[in-house]
């Protein structure tokens, strides 16, 4: 038992360190003693590592020092900290330590070396100071930092801490190349830094999990003779306090109400072909003089704008409350694509609609104090329902007025690791040189840079593929932004916004396993070649599309559009075949649901399919083939044997669902065909063991979106009982 492993919590690093940040909660100091723990009393290999699981900008990196002073304190020698392959973090992660060590260092108990300006040979009296070497996961960092222990033979017999930072970016996994699994270079040399040190504990820091979690632990790699695969060996949770605000408050069920929450309003929907016209400039699309005005360019136009109103209600009121005038500043981030074109036109945007804007305002034009007014009435529904002050639009429309004269608006473009390593300051937080910072980038602006007081997000950038670990990193929104949430906005597409709140429900489901006793406790499900749903092992997925099926999990299309009446591709005669089927199984409006074989209900949605459309780009995806793979696990998850196999089955008609949320709405499409009042009653009844489909048969009337015809709205609810699964589409064969 890892609580019984006695620690020494009185030696010379640790007691001094916790009196040094006593404004570090005990939960921290907690955290990191129960790391030792575990580093302590487990077998960290190079096979199974330690993990300290955190939250994107929740504070991973003062409980992972925090634990590096207890480790000195406790037989370990060395650490070796393993960052981000970015010249620039690489100096923010040596100068914190170099702060955070001060006292240490001056008294000659630890030398603190950046492995590239490292001396070759280490003597006898240096060994006895502890060391801390901190090196980029980079070809030269990795090769000098193997060769300096594999030379110095003494230093090698060192008990060493090893602690990889950000351990998904780069540092393990494999790639699939023509059929054959390859290991990272990267992730090779990490395995032959493990191998020349004799005893080592291995400690990853991360916020995104995924790829530890879903590596193979035996597999045979094209590029190498042997390769050892990481998995964690036990896993402890960065303890998040209620001042973070992270995926649950951006894609949580608050975020989706119908209804106004202080979550909900922080979501802006942007037409996702307006991400295309900020790759370079297009005349056809719109001219550079009619940035305050061109349907083609609203969504970067409302979010910078409001940005500003923002700002400028935050310090309104952070002057009223005794902030200090040059304390209170505030940032915006543009993150839509990645090549250096884009981001000088985007520079280009973004300055013209600031100027434009202040010419407006110098003028008096109306077309100023209309958006503004705009961005006020918007800002003022969050702001009421937080109970915060609320300025007066003539105080509001002033102090914009003096903003933009005054100069109070900086526009940095960030694309480079010279562009951070300029705009860093002292902590590791882009400088904020004015009151209002708009930073726009790219890829550089992911993993450990910090936005301090960020209130504005315009996200667009759309991968072929939504990766995880990459999009969670790229939400720099994320942090402790409680006090700024009222006025903090997200603009991003439907598609988008979609893949990321799929993202958080698994990343919550994770998360929540670990805490209740490791990731074993999730099931990991595919679909087999001959169609049935078998087991996967986690360390079978490489690069997957997964579903989260949780307890009460709703399953359905959005965002559809149905076929025509008649015609060649009439939908008339098949929902005429699927009434005929309904009234002979279960009728409709009835106050009880039926049990039915999987094979009906699965038959169903085979049928529903072809009556809908999806004609719209952005429309959020639905993978029919994902829906009857969940139905049919879901089926078999009931306890007895004998319910196995059975879905209730409960269908409603004369429905009048919109296809179009109304405008007041912060959904695009109506994503509630179902109710609370009628459906949810009925899953709660019956959705205990087994799962629910529920046929609602809409009129589908043009005033309404539709095409004038019945359709039937498909939605699947998970039992109450059943356990966490992830399905996932692709698999290592």
């Amino acid at each position: 038992m890892t609580k019984g492993t006695m620690l020494n919590l009185d030696g010379v690093f640790y007691p001094a360190y916790k009196a040094a940040n006593a404004s570090f909660s005990a939960d921290t100091f907690a955290c990191a003693e129960d790391v030792v723990r575990e580093l302590l009393s487990s077998s960290t290999s190079a096979e199974h590592p330690g993990m300290l699981l955190g939250k994107v900008q929740s504070g991973k990196t003062r409980t992972f020092i925090s634990t590096v002073a207890l480790a000195f304190d406790n037989k370990y020698d060395i650490a070796i900290i393993l960052s981000k392959n970015s010249r620039a973090l690489i100096e923010q992660t040596y100068k914190r330590l170099t702060s955070e060590f001060e006292q240490f260092i001056d008294d000659g108990e630890l030398a603190i070396y950046d492995i590239m300006h490292t001396p070759e040979k280490f003597g006898k009296f240096e060994l006895d100071s502890k060391l801390i070497f901190v090196a980029k996961k980079q070809t030269d960092n990795l090769d000098r930092l193997t060769s300096l222990f594999v030379d110095n033979p003494a230093m090698a017999g060192k008990r060493t801490l090893i602690i990889d930072d950000e351990a998904d970016s780069a540092s393990i996994g494999y790639t699939k190349k023509a059929g054959l699994i390859e290991a990272r270079q990267i992730s090779l040399q990490i395995s032959n830094l493990r191998t020349a040190i004799h005893q080592t504990s291995f400690l990853q820091v991360t916020a995104t999990p995924y790829s530890l979690y879903l590596q193979p632990t035996e597999i045979e790699v094209a590029n190498v003779t042997e390769f050892k695969p990481t998995r964690p060996a036990f896993t402890k949770l960065v303890p998040v306090p209620p001042e973070y605000v992270g995926g649950d408050v951006y894609f949580g069920a608050s975020s989706h109400s119908e209804s106004d929450t202080i979550e909900s309003l922080i979501h802006h929907t942007v037409d996702h072909r307006e991400f295309d016209r900020l790759k370079k400039q297009d005349r056809r699309s719109f001219d550079l003089a009619e940035v305050l005005t061109t349907r083609n360019l609203v969504g970067l136009r409302t979010a910078i704008v409001t940005f500003i109103v923002g700002g400028t209600i935050q310090r309104i009121n952070g002057k009223s409350g005794g902030g200090k005038d040059k304390k209170l500043r505030y940032s915006f981030l543009l993150h839509s694509e990645a090549s250096r074109e884009a981001h000088n036109w985007q520079e280009t945007l973004v300055k013209r609609i600031v100027s434009e804007l202040g010419e407006a305002a110098l003028q008096k034009n109306m077309i100023f104090s209309d958006l503004v007014s705009e961005s006020y009435g918007d800002l003022i529904k969050s702001l009421a329902l937080d109970g915060a002050p609320v300025p007066e639009l003539s105080e509001v429309l002033l102090a914009t007025e003096t903003a933009l004269a005054d100069e109070h608006i900086t526009i940095a473009k960030v694309n480079s690791d010279d562009d951070v390593a300029a705009l860093l300051d002292s902590s590791g937080q882009l400088k904020l040189r004015s009151p209002l910072n708009i930073f726009i980038g790219g890829q550089v602006l992911d993993r450990g840079v910090t936005l301090a007081n960020l209130i504005g997000f315009y996200y667009g950038r759309r991968p072929n593929k939504f990766q995880q670990d990459t999009v969670l990193q790229h939400s720099r929104m994320y942090g402790y932004r409680r006090p700024d949430l009222a006025v903090t906005r997200f603009y991003t597409s439907k598609a988008i916004r979609y893949a990321m709140a799929q993202m958080e429900e698994f990343d919550t489901s994770l998360r929540a396993t670990v805490q209740a006793g490791g990731d074993r406790a999730v099931q990991f499900i595919r679909k087999s070649a001959n169609g049935s749903i078998v087991p996967c092992s986690p360390n079978k997925i490489l690069i997957a599309t997964t579903q989260t099926l949780r307890p009460n999990k709703r399953i359905l299309p959005i965002g559809f559009q149905t076929g025509y009446k008649t015609g060649s591709s009439g939908i008339g005669k098949a929902i005429q075949a699927i009434d005929d089927e309904v009234c002979k199984l279960c009728g409709f409006n009835s106050d009880q649901a039926v049990l039915v074989d999987l094979k009906i209900a699965i038959g169903f949605l085979d049928r529903i399919e072809p009556t809908l459309e999806f004609p719209e780009d952005d429309a959020p995806p639905f993978d029919w083939d994902a829906a009857r793979a969940a139905l049919t696990h879901l089926s078999q998850q009931a306890i007895n044997p004998e319910d196995r196999g059975k879905v209730w089955l409960w269908a409603a008609d004369n429905r009048n669902s919109s296809r179009i949320a109304s405008e007041s709405s912060h959904a695009t499409y109506i994503e509630t065909p179902d109710s609370e009042r009628t459906e949810g009653q009925l899953a709660k009844t019956y959705a205990v063991s087994q799962p629910i489909l529920f046929l609602l048969r809409q009129n589908g009337d043009e005033s309404r979106g539709w095409r004038g015809t019945p359709f039937y709205w498909p939605v699947v609810r998970a039992q109450a009982q059943t356990p966490v699964a992830i399905y996932t589409a692709e698999v290592i064969d």
